[in-house]
């Protein structure tokens, strides 16, 4: 069930045009290929309330996993901490250790009735005071995600006031990781539009591949200040040199024709249509699950799936919490791939997530349909 989601005709169109492009075959310039640079300058300057300056406030980079490991390897020194929420993105952990960067954890809490009731994704907290005690001297940098992989949570403006206000108060650089950023249910807010003194310690971080279902393409960026994108621009150099250029240029057609085609909203119209058609098999089934607010994730709660006793699992798994036994099991029985969770978390705070799965609906629908036959084997499996 590992089927993937095409992008639209008019940027795969777009990419086999650049092939022919002499242009678009040579190295592309360190800082990203301008029509591209441009694009998303014209694109985004709506959303941040400000003309985006192309050269100056964009880079682009080898998909949005390296443009947050050039960010990491621009400001991160030996023994200065990081922040992250978990459950986390796993890549973060080893681009944070390269540069001899060390993990601070603010765990987001999920929701208290998430074993028995379907509930908004925003359910899922953290609590202020424990993001305030993990500040110290050493702090440089917190790391957020909104819409937020694997919770499907958008962090409210409020919420992104408290933390950007606490940033601002110690002097912590904002990584902030919008990869799904055109894909939101409920209002959306980018931390750095909420004031002046946030905006200017805050990399934004963009895909692509995740815009336009492309994640094969590796093409992603980071929108900042001038005097922090040119350090990241610079990591970025001696890590890759440059992105891959005709893909670059197509994704700036993409830019340049998505609204034209109507494909923002129509985008976020059908995940929508196929998120909600996926979870009618968690109603069927009576398995509560935290209803997205953006992404193409869902946290399935199967506290009321009972695994069978004595079941063979391989001891690679047997040592693992209960979700990787879920997964396990969904797939060899059932036929369908999902994610454990506590993958993303800390050990201390697997207790947090391990009754959860996450599922992916960026599948064309006759997948999805299948996975949802297949479910449907989970019933006699379900107490209450």
């Amino acid at each position: 069930m590992s089927s993937g989601y095409n992008p639209p005709k008019f940027v795969i169109d777009a990419a086999k045009r650049a092939l022919d492009d002499v242009d678009c075959n040579q190295y592309a310039p360190t800082k990203g290929r301008p029509r591209l640079k441009k694009a998303l300058a014209n694109a985004y300057s709506p959303f941040f309330h400000k003309k985006i300056d192309p050269d100056a406030e964009v880079v682009i980079t080898t998909g949005a996993n390296e443009g947050m490991l050039s960010a990491f390897m621009a400001f991160i020194d030996q023994g200065d901490e990081v922040i992250l929420f978990e459950p986390y993105f796993d890549q973060y952990l080893s681009n944070i250790a390269m540069p001899g960067g060390t993990i601070k954890y603010v765990p987001l809490h999920p929701p208290p009735k998430g074993a028995t009731e379907i509930c908004s994704a925003a359910e899922w907290s953290f609590n202020i005071e424990d993001l305030k005690r993990v500040i110290t001297p050493r702090t440089k940098m917190i790391v957020l995600n909104s819409p937020h992989n694997p919770v499907g949570k958008v962090f409210s403006r409020t919420e992104l006031q408290a933390i950007g206000d606490l940033c601002v108060k110690h002097d912590i650089i904002i990584l902030s990781d919008e990869v799904y950023d055109r894909l939101y249910y409920v209002p959306f807010t980018r931390i750095a539009t909420l004031s002046p003194e946030i905006a200017s310690r805050t990399l934004t971080v963009g895909s692509a591949g995740k815009n336009f279902y492309a994640t094969g393409w590796r093409v992603g960026w980071l929108i900042g200040p001038a005097d922090m994108i040119k350090y990241v621009a610079a990591a970025h150099t001696r890590i890759c040199y440059s992105s891959v250029s005709p893909l670059q240029e197509a994704a700036a057609i993409g830019f340049e024709q998505a609204d034209e085609n109507g494909f923002w909203e129509e985008s976020k119209k059908e995940m929508k249509g196929k998120m909600d058609r996926f979870n009618q098999v968690w109603s069927e089934l009576g398995l509560p699950y935290s209803d997205p607010e953006g992404g193409y994730f869902v946290l399935v709660n199967m506290h009321k799936v009972q695994l069978p006793e004595n079941y063979a699992f391989p001891a690679h798994v047997a040592e693992r919490p209960r979700d990787f036994k879920l997964a396990w099991f969904l797939l060899t029985e059932i036929g369908v791939a999902a994610i454990p969770p506590t993958e993303f978390y800390t050990p201390e705070n697997f207790h947090l997530a391990e009754d959860y799965m996450r599922f992916a609906v960026c599948k064309n629908d006759d997948v999805l349909e299948l996975a949802k036959e297949r479910l449907r084997g989970l019933r006699k499996y379900i107490v209450s």
